[in-house]
């Protein structure tokens, strides 16, 4: 089943998501190469593709896993919560519908 996965972040996270980065996208190119992956990306801060300083509020990860349990799991694991960019993740169940 699909599970979103929405990370709200701390206040002035660039520093900590630009230390994690690299971990934190290893993850998520595995979900994708097993074929788990239907989306992930950040929140920009301000109105615009590119926010430069003023950085991201959080991201979204919608992705297949066994249960909600393993989603929580896999996302209490990210390396941004470890490097303590994330102020709170909520995981729910997610239905697909179009496109």
């Amino acid at each position: 089943m699909w599970y979103a996965i929405m990370s709200e972040d701390v206040s002035d996270s660039l520093p900590l998501r630009a230390k994690a980065r690299p971990a934190h996208l290893q993850r998520l190119t595995q979900l994708r190469d097993e074929g788990r992956l239907l989306v992930a990306g950040p929140h920009p801060s301000i109105d615009c593709e590119d926010p430069g300083d003023a950085g991201f509020s959080g991201s979204l990860v919608v992705a297949d896993f066994d249960s909600l349990a393993d989603a929580e799991s896999w996302a209490a694991e990210d390396p941004y919560q470890a490097a303590g960019v994330y102020a709170r993740i909520v995981v729910k169940p997610f239905k697909a519908v179009l496109p």
